[in-house]
């Protein structure tokens, strides 16, 4: 069954929410989609397409990625993997150069609170 919040969830072309990541897991609630709540304060609702600039990138900022927690139940991302990123975490990494490509169908409406669509789509990867 569903979970409400993927039922009432849009992307940002107010479609409903497709999935990020299932292998591994991905979303602030680990159910595979970029949703998210008033729990989240992080708002991990940007589905990327990991690249190893971006995971380098990351890891230098303090948040290493590549590194398997088995305590956390997370096996460590690599290049090619999809992930629910935090949307000020996206915007540091195009700053600097290396954001990672972005799946807007995946792509939660609420990152257009911090993010113009005009910039998420110059690095969309599922626009025809």
């Amino acid at each position: 069954m569903k979970d409400r919040r993927q039922e009432l969830a849009l992307n940002v072309f107010g479609q409903p929410l497709a999935p990020c990541g299932l292998d591994p897991l991905t979303g602030f609630y680990r159910d595979g989609c970029c949703n998210t709540g008033y729990d989240d304060p992080g708002m991990h609702v940007v589905c990327v397409r990991v690249t190893r600039e971006f995971l380098a990138f990351s890891k230098q900022r303090g948040n290493d990625l590549t590194t398997p927690s088995a305590e956390a139940g997370f096996p460590g991302l690599k290049a090619g993997d999809q992930w629910c990123l935090c949307a000020g975490r996206w915007k540091e990494a195009l700053d600097a150069g290396v954001a990672p490509p972005v799946v807007l169908a995946a792509t939660h409406e609420e990152t257009l609170a911090m993010l113009p669509l005009a910039e998420l789509k110059r690095h969309a990867i599922d626009l025809s």
